[in-house]
């Protein structure tokens, strides 16, 4: 099998070196050896081992009929939706490690690839290395999978670990994740949760066989905790994650990204630095957790080869994956009852009988020093929450708590 890799940044070339490292394994596995024969990019390499192989134009892999298998590693939606949709409109196989891609194109690009009888496969695309996709649609297809919860970003990860674990202020956290790469120069896109809301949106959509729109789905980002709700969250023997979050209730599906109180009775509580961590919880097999490098080139790239490989074993029978055109109605999660960490101005003396009449029966946090109390409510819709807090008044923070 010929193959050409589209984009030679991080993950592309580690692409070439998981290819080349494991040769020999790739071979066997695969039935056949897959050798590239072609890096699309914008510019020359000169002095790599892989400069002849670099062409600058996709025409160059489209009317080459001996490529039968392309990566695309280029990240976001222009050029490269045009280019993989060229690519199997042409009847080659496509593998991509880009979630802004699947998220936005996936219905169409699978439809194609089913037409076309060749394989489009995107295990790289949620999880880095974590086969969570594979998992969904081969493992777990005899089961309804009922609840997601996904620790799905990096770089969010480790900047909350750093301000629980050590305290640190989120700007300290976020400008130490940029000096290590954790995060890009402009780091919108992680730490507002819109690469957390793109995944489990292809989670979703691979769980429940319907294509789900993003943009539906209710975001928040890390960018409004402080070291304050880290306090709380000690003194109640809790973290704060940024989930992903996916639940079927009776055929229905809420979803919602947002940060979460959880403990030590939960599996991801323990996921910690730049590590990515997804809770299943399906019908007949129950709770499982799926562990692993979220992001990185070579754990990246070893999920983008494990699906070269299904794509070269598929052959013209490609993969019954993916999701149909049909649109999932998306509910928010705050429809559905949970507990709520909230913190209010003023002091418990004043409002403790307001607070309980509203509230009910509620356990009481305050912290030296300031001039709040938070409480953790009983299980409430968010609808239920919102009124009495605005009965309340003066309310400064909530988040959703699993504790």
């Amino acid at each position: 099998m010929k193959a050409a890799i589209m984009g030679f940044g991080t993950v592309g070339s580690g692409v070439y070196e998981v290819l080349d490292r494991n040769r020999e394994t790739v071979r066997k596995k695969a039935g056949e050896p897959i050798e590239i024969k072609y890096i699309l990019n914008r510019r020359d390499l000169p002095g790599s081992p892989v400069e002849d192989l670099v062409v600058h134009e996709i025409g160059t892999i489209l009317e080459d009929p001996e490529t039968g298998l392309v990566v695309e590693t280029m990240g976001g939606t222009s050029p490269a939706y045009e280019y993989v949709k060229c690519c199997l409109q042409a009847g080659k196989h496509v593998v991509t490690s880009n979630k802004n891609l699947v998220a936005a194109h996936g219905t169409e690009l699978l439809a194609i690839a089913r037409e076309k009888r060749v394989s489009f496969l995107f295990e790289a695309s949620v999880g880095g290395g974590i086969p969570i996709i594979r998992t969904i649609n081969e493992s777990l297809a005899g089961d309804v999978v009922e609840e997601i919860s996904g620790i799905l970003n990096g770089t969010t990860n480790y900047i909350l670990t750093k301000m629980y674990e050590e305290g640190w202020g989120f700007d300290e956290a976020l400008k130490m994740a940029q000096e290590l790469g954790y995060a890009e120069r402009n780091p919108e896109a992680d730490i507002e949760g819109y690469d957390t809301c793109r995944k489990i949106a292809i989670l979703t959509a691979a769980a429940s066989g319907q294509e789900v729109d993003y943009e539906q789905i209710p975001t928040e980002g890390i960018t409004k905790l402080t070291d304050v709700d880290f306090s709380y969250a000690a003194r109640l023997g809790a973290s704060i994650k940024l989930f992903g979050t996916s639940i079927c209730r009776n055929g229905r599906y809420y979803l919602e990204v947002a940060p979460v109180f959880i403990n030590a009775r939960n599996p991801l509580y323990s996921v910690s630095g730049v590590f990515n961590g997804i809770l299943l919880n399906s019908n007949m097999l129950g709770e499982s957790m799926y562990y692993g490098s979220g992001a990185g080139k070579l754990p990246t790239a070893s999920a983008v080869v494990g699906d070269m490989i299904a794509a070269v074993q598929l052959k013209d029978r490609p993969a019954a994956l993916g999701w149909t055109g049909q649109r999932l109605e998306v509910l928010p999660v705050r429809q559905l009852p949970w507990k709520y960490f909230a913190r209010f101005k003023g002091s418990r003396e004043e409002k403790k009988t307001l607070t309980e009449e509203l509230f009910g029966k509620v356990r009481w946090l305050e912290l030296a020093g300031l001039d709040e109390f938070a409480i953790l409510t009983g299980p409430m819709t968010g609808e239920e929450f919102d009124r009495a807090a605005g009965q309340l008044g003066g309310l400064r923070r909530a988040i959703r708590a699993q504790v």
